[in-house]
């Protein structure tokens, strides 16, 4: 077979709210109407600390999908003021963000147990705050969120190649930037992590054998499989590499916003930072070229995202290891995407409706999971008031 990305068609019911005139979408999709109908429509578990799982209604996949936001719309009403990375939580808040993780990541796991038969995926992202509301490509909640999702192989294999060339693939060219030009010294900047649980692949090792992405990413494998998300050190590591891109990206496009070849201001690895980046001819050369492109073109320039924006995934490819990786985000495509899997959502309440009552239930079923942890309380949505899908 060969590799190549995919493009999948996803059925999606109707949306439940209707966009009102005059009002883009992604304004919408950050208001706090929406987000009350989130919660109150597709919310499934609610933590004190305000992390809200959901069903996905306009979903990637209806195997199984979810996703877990920091949802601080009641608390925080401007949509520029909410935390959309993790190092903007705190402490209480990551513990819990991890605990849920780990409990939703063995359920997909455990219950999908076959590398070979299931795409099993966790991918962390944050948009920059920065953004224009009305952006086109602007995810639709504006807060940090973590998806959790599943697809058959079977489904992957008999998808339609995509076009290589498709800008949510491509970051609309943004990841050239650190893949083609900037590659080895992004490598050898994260090196500083000295990660014991997470071993480092070579670039070509740890993209899936279906699509060939990720490609090009640090990546890392966590010996000892599963079994290692219950440790906590874990996820301290895969907190190091967030720290690491934060890193990076703030110092690359300070030089690029500023000209000045200086540390960023609270840096996390501020002697790797200097040593690495600032002393390499390259990292310097690349950041001053893109700010002579950023002066002479206007529509490039407004593709920049100044502030770091971030997609964290960990994910089990076709050998069954477990893989994190992390890239820019740029443009807003999907967590998908990042593997080489372009998502088609189209309208089609009765294909939808086919699947939503094994979907549903799995979703339930790792509910369980979190309430039998004590994390918070189940929500009793429309579709299952007492714990049991019902048809709309």
């Amino acid at each position: 077979m060969k590799q190549a990305a995919r493009k999948i068609v996803t059925p999606r019911p109707k949306m439940s709210l209707a966009i009102p005139d005059g009002m883009a979408p992604v304004e919408f999709f950050n208001s706090p109407a929406n987000l009350k109908n989130l919660a109150t429509e597709n919310g499934l578990f609610r933590t004190p600390e305000n992390l809200l799982m959901y069903r996905k209604l306009i979903g990637h996949s209806t195997e199984f999908d979810t996703s877990v936001i920091l949802d601080t719309s009641r608390r925080i009403l401007d949509p520029l003021g909410r935390p959309v990375r993790r190092d903007q939580m705190n402490r209480r808040q990551k513990k819990v963000w991890s605990q849920m993780t780990q409990i939703l990541c063995d359920y997909m796991l455990e219950t999908y147990p076959d590398p070979v038969a299931h795409l099993v995926l966790c991918g962390e992202a944050s948009l920059d705050s920065t953004w224009p509301l009305n952006k086109p490509g602007v995810p639709s909640i504006r807060m940090i969120h973590n998806h959790f999702m599943v697809f058959p192989m079977q489904d992957l294999q008999a998808a339609e190649a995509a076009n290589p060339a498709d800008p949510n693939l491509t970051d609309s060219g943004h990841n050239t930037l650190f893949l083609r030009h900037l590659n080895e010294v992004y490598r050898e900047f994260l090196d500083v992590l000295d990660l014991q649980i997470l071993s480092m692949l070579d670039a070509e090792d740890c993209a899936l054998e279906l699509t060939g992405y990720p490609q090009g990413l640090p990546a890392w494998e966590l010996k000892g499989g599963a079994a290692m998300l219950k440790d906590q050190y874990f996820w301290y590591e895969y907190e190091q590499i967030l720290l690491g891109f934060l890193d990076f990206y703030r110092t690359f496009f300070s030089l690029v916003a500023t000209g000045e070849e200086k540390v960023p201001a609270n840096a996390n690895f501020a002697s790797q930072i200097g040593n690495v980046l600032l002393g390499s001819n390259r990292f310097v050369r690349v950041a001053r070229d893109l700010r002579e492109q950023v002066i002479q073109d206007p529509a490039f320039a407004n593709e920049i995202r100044w502030r770091p924006a971030y997609k964290q995934i960990l994910y089990r490819d076709e050998k069954g290891r477990l893989i994190v990786t992390i890239s820019q985000n740029s443009v807003g495509n999907a967590i998908t995407e990042l593997l080489g899997i372009v998502v088609n959502r189209v309208e089609d309440p009765d294909a939808f409706a086919k699947v939503e009552p094994a979907l549903v239930g799995r979703l339930l079923e790792a509910r369980e999971r979190l309430m039998a942890a004590n994390l918070g309380e189940p929500i009793s949505a429309p579709n299952w008031p007492a714990g049991e899908f019902v048809a709309s």
